[in-house]
This record gives C-alpha cells, structure tokens and sequence, in this order.
C-alpha cells in the first residue's frame, strides 16, 4: 500500500512516457484536454497524479468526455481526493487556449 509521501513523489520520466501512451484517446475532445494537461503539469505530475489519471482512462470516451465538460461529477464509489483534484486540473487547463511560444 502506498502512502501520502508516496504519492507525492515525481513522477519518473519511463512512467511518464507510458502514461502518456496509455492516454491516447479515440475522441478528439479528449485528446485536448488530455494535451493540455500534459503541456502544462507533466514536468511536476506526481505518482499519486498518474493514479488518478489511470483511474479517468479507464472510463470509456464518452463518460470521459462528460466529466471534462462538467456534464457530470465523478462517482465517489471510484473517484478518490487524487481523482477529483486532477479532474479539476484538466477542466480547467482544457478550457483554456494552448499556450503558444513566440517565435524567433
């Protein structure tokens, strides 16, 4: 069993990378805010985020979907603290514009 410092521990860069792999989705929607996400927080996600986040792949596209639109709230029965505050994250980083470096 995992504990809370556990949990806190960065993510590694090989469990990163199969995250990211497993997190491909077969709905556009899903893949932005899954990318948005991913642009702005992989650098610092944390064990306990890649959890939460393997618990949201396991919905099926449109369940997915619902969540990130704020159609629907996670069921306590399998959405933890971890869950709930990364669907938070992805809410609101999917509802934002990608960020967009300047060019040289």
């Amino acid at each position: 069993m995992q504990t809370a410092a556990d949990l806190d521990q960065p993510l590694s860069e090989r469990a990163l990378s199969k995250l990211k792999w497993r997190c491909r989705r077969g709905l556009l929607e899903n893949d932005l805010f899954i990318a948005r996400f991913f642009e702005r927080h992989e650098s610092r996600m944390t064990v306990g985020q890649a959890g939460a986040m393997e618990t949201l792949m396991d919905l099926s596209d449109n369940d997915l979907l619902d969540l990130l639109l704020r159609r629907k709230e996670p069921e306590p029965e399998w959405a933890g603290a971890e869950v709930v505050a990364l669907l938070q994250l992805m809410r609101t980083d999917g509802a934002q514009r990608p960020v967009i470096s300047p060019s040289s």
